[in-house]
């Protein structure tokens, strides 16, 4: 008899291609993943991983186990939200990408509960490569996640598509312009969005017009990385539709890359694209709203939420 927590294990290190941040992902430590792989390739009686000191690949062993593993995880989940309907409120549980604002999610959360008290949500935040495989698992009914993307694995609805603009404090010198090219910049200190889908093109983009700027700060928090631009330790570049007290959003002339995000179904995918839940609502006209309005002006200022998301 297989355990679970060793399929939770393996479809780990396939997800994230990685021991070490599979083991980040199961919440243990890395010796204890291992021990667990071990463990499983010993009651199957062979070898799932390649290992390297880069990267883990499947052997083909591996691969043919792969299938039944997402088939079991799958429908564990699946019976696990099916007992769970049936003892209490049905649970709408929701990915959400790091890098989506999170004023529209919160502000998506509040019309929906002051609407319908009664409402029962759960948010995982992740990558994108993490949700598509909480989709691809039945660990989450829906993400609001990147789209777009190629793929036609998952039915997905667009609701927006944004650009990227420099965030920079409001005293910086070149604040008040509508954009500024990568040159005027090279005098700079910058800070890095770790988790930023843009990041290898945004550090061509620089290394093409030969600038090299000092990093003063790497993070995968948004909030935080918007705290110190206010605060002048750095500019950074982020998605349009996010917005701090103390920080201006000029353009970076001549960098047009732009991402569509949107809903990714997973089961049940027509009952919730054909009847979508009041929260789903909320959070797509928000963002969309808030994708819209930044684009729409020169620079883009802060207003609190109101509630509605825009």
């Amino acid at each position: 008899m297989l355990d679970r927590y060793l399929l939770r294990y393996f479809l780990a290190v396939v997800d994230q291609g990685t021991f070490s941040r599979a083991a980040a992902q199961c919440n243990v430590s890395q010796p204890t993943l291992s021990v667990g792989i071990a463990k499983l390739e010993r009651s199957l009686g062979t070898t799932l991983f390649f290992r390297s000191s880069q990267r883990v690949q499947l052997t083909a062993d591996g691969t043919r186990f792969l299938t039944h593993a997402r088939r079991i995880e799958t429908e564990f989940n699946l019976a696990q939200q099916a007992m769970t309907a049936v003892s209490s409120a049905p649970v709408l549980r929701i990915g959400i990408l790091h890098s989506i604002p999170g004023e529209a999610i919160a502000a998506a959360v509040a019309a929906t509960l002051a609407d319908a008290p009664e409402t029962a949500m759960e948010i995982l935040y992740g990558t994108e490569r993490e949700l598509v495989a909480h989709v691809a698992r039945g660990r989450v009914d829906v993400a609001l996640t990147l789209v777009d993307r190629g793929g036609d694995r998952f039915l997905e609805r667009t609701l927006a598509q944004e650009g990227y603009a420099l965030a920079v404090p409001d005293h910086h010198p070149l604040s008040q312009r509508d954009q500024i090219a990568a040159e005027e910049l090279s005098d700079n200190v910058m800070m890095v969005r770790r988790h930023c889908e843009a990041l290898s093109e945004t550090s061509r983009y620089f290394i093409e017009r030969g600038v090299r700027p000092r990093f003063a700060m790497r993070t995968t928090n948004d909030e935080r990385i918007l705290q110190m631009v206010a605060a002048g330790l750095g500019v950074t570049i982020m998605p349009t539709s996010y917005r701090h007290p103390g920080v201006a959003r000029p353009r970076l002339a001549g960098f047009d890359l732009r991402r569509s995000l949107g809903f990714t179904f997973a089961h049940d995918a027509e009952r919730f694209d054909a009847d979508p839940p009041a929260f789903l609502q909320a959070l797509g006209s928000g963002l969309k709203n808030l994708c819209e309005g930044a684009a729409s002006g020169k620079t883009i200022p802060y207003t609190p939420h109101d509630g509605g998301g825009t």
